[in-house]
């Protein structure tokens, strides 16, 4: 009777240990998003403010790929905007992802110390 008693909470214990570890990747990955989009974002509020200051009739051209497009200036300023609010959406759901993955990862180590304690006790 005890010995499964004791499989069955070396299987839970192991199942808890492979959930909190998924979490845990999944939390850094999201920051490691997190950190990018941000890069983004301040790349492209960087641009806005140098495009800015230039006069209005300046050739100014985008990127693409491997060659460049003629675009006007209130285009530049209008994806450059575009960019910064999808960049910035995209972190707020980044962190309400991270603290529910976060949150998961808490009650994860809880249970463990739950299991450990009350393994403990027989």
């Amino acid at each position: 009777m005890a010995a499964s008693i004791d499989l069955e909470l070396k299987k839970a214990f192991s199942e808890l240990q492979v959930k909190m570890i998924d979490t845990q990747q999944k939390v850094k990955l999201a920051d490691l998003q997190i950190d990018q989009l941000t890069r983004v974002q301040k790349h492209a509020k960087l641009t806005h403010t140098e495009i800015t200051t230039l006069p209005d009739n300046t050739r100014l051209y985008e990127g693409v790929g491997r060659m460049f497009i003629l675009q006007s200036k209130e285009e530049i300023n209008n994806q450059l905007t575009d960019k910064q609010k999808t960049a910035d959406e995209k972190i707020k759901e980044l962190e309400q992802k991270k603290v529910y993955l976060e949150r998961s990862v808490k009650e994860a180590e809880d249970n463990i110390r739950e299991m450990l304690l009350s393994r403990r006790a027989h």
